[in-house]
């Protein structure tokens, strides 16, 4: 009987030490002012056809950086749609670049603007199968030499 007692006190106190972190973290970000946003993207080009997710992050006055989300920010863009923080491009999109820009909502002097790049090849690279792998594995010196499309080819 003292174990099982002594277990439901030392469960309830782990508890409720894990609720005054949370509570502690989000007083710590009230009290926090937001500087600057800043673009971090995944990926170098956009696709066509897909959402493509951007991701803007906050930078606060302690030090921290914080994702932003269309709930903090106003996305536009001179090509696509956004829903959300993902922009959508047509799949017969003409252009080879879009111009994103975010806002703050409630504090329009944190505005960032950035050029970002169509991905212009298609998707139709023929990738290697599991047996084309291990072949390559097994016998290191056979493997098929590429073309050369350099200077001269």
């Amino acid at each position: 009987m003292m174990i099982r007692l002594l277990f439901a006190i030392l469960l309830f106190s782990s508890c409720s030490v894990q609720a005054q972190r949370k509570s502690k973290d989000k007083d710590q970000t009230a009290s926090a002012t937001l500087d600057s946003i800043a673009f971090h993207l995944y990926t170098d080009s956009l696709k066509k056809g897909v959402h493509n997710y951007i991701n803007v992050d906050g930078h606060y006055s302690d030090g921290r950086w914080l994702p932003l989300t269309s709930k903090d920010l106003k996305f536009s863009c001179d090509g696509g749609k956004f829903e959300g923080n993902s922009l959508l491009l047509d799949k017969d999109f003409k252009g080879d670049k879009v111009t994103v820009t975010v806002s703050h909502n409630t504090n329009n002097a944190l505005t960032r603007s950035m050029i970002i790049y169509i991905k212009q090849k298609g998707d139709d690279e023929k990738l290697k199968t599991k047996e084309e792998i291990l072949d390559e594995i097994r016998n290191p010196g056979t493997k098929p030499r590429k073309k050369n499309k350099g200077f001269l080819g």
